[in-house]
């Protein structure tokens, strides 16, 4: 058993890389849950929004990994699925001491939508991986400062089938051009794809040997958050994002993959 979670691995990975971290979450009154916090806490991250649901056990999920180190998850939500609206009330004061609000969709579509915009309207840069694909109203769409999406979820998002970089780059643009300023593409081995404000760019990707991709993606997202909270521009963050992924890919498990920053600059 490993600690893991899109928004718990993400989290984790930005506080590893040298981000100040505040995690709003819910989690189970039971074992998993009360060793996660403890886990959130020796890690550095603030927890003081991390919800204890008494009446919802904490989400878990099973993880298939086969021979390539591709994996497949079956989630149950659990306490998950209750974070709430009136949980993003409870931890503005956390949205507004960040500069950088990212999520993902393990957590109600409601509760997203209501703090993207809330963050949105302080000012912050809200950031989605849209993971599990999950469809996007216009309204959270308009919101994003930027969206990471691997292949299959930027196919569901653009309604484009994703075959070569031309059309990599034809989803990018039909998803900007429904509000999102800018958007990332990974691509798996073969690196990241960007557009960033009518640019576009390619990140290649560093050649490892994959043991287990599980949370490689929530490693990339957090980097990305790290670096741009440090003043880096998109292409540099996505860079370093790329190396902290490769770390990840080659060590099994989700929390316990994750690299830290001395790891990345090696």
């Amino acid at each position: 058993m490993n600690s893991g979670g899109k928004g718990a691995n993400q989290a984790v990975a930005a506080a590893r890389l040298g981000g100040k971290v505040i995690f709003i979450a819910k989690v189970g009154n039971d074992p998993f849950g009360i060793r996660s916090i403890d886990q959130y806490k020796s890690e550095g991250i603030g927890t003081k929004h991390v919800v204890v649901d008494k009446e919802h056990p904490s989400g878990v999920a099973l993880i298939l990994v086969d021979a390539h180190g591709e994996n497949s998850i079956a989630v149950a939500s659990g306490a998950n699925a209750h974070l709430m609206p009136k949980d993003i009330d409870d931890a503005c004061a956390a949205i507004e001491e960040g500069d950088i609000v990212l999520m993902q969709l393990e957590t109600p579509m409601e509760t997203v939508e209501y703090a993207a915009l809330k963050a949105k309207q302080m000012g912050k840069k809200v950031v989605l991986n849209p993971a599990p694909a999950h469809p996007l109203s216009p309204s959270l769409l308009g919101c994003l400062y930027m969206l990471i999406a691997n292949e299959t979820e930027a196919e569901y998002i653009s309604g484009t089938q994703i075959t070569d970089m031309d059309s990599v780059a034809r989803a990018a643009d039909i998803i900007c051009s429904k509000g999102v300023e800018n958007v990332v593409i990974t691509l798996g081995s073969k690196g990241a794809f960007i557009k960033e404000r009518g640019a576009y760019h390619q990140v290649p990707a560093l050649k490892v040997k994959a043991v287990d991709a599980t949370a490689a993606g929530d490693t990339f997202c957090g980097a990305v958050c790290v670096a741009l909270s440090e003043g880096r521009g998109i292409t540099e963050a996505v860079e370093f994002a790329n190396r902290a992924a490769a770390v990840t890919v080659t060590r099994m498990g989700a929390q316990s993959s994750l690299p830290y920053r001395n790891e990345v600059k090696k």
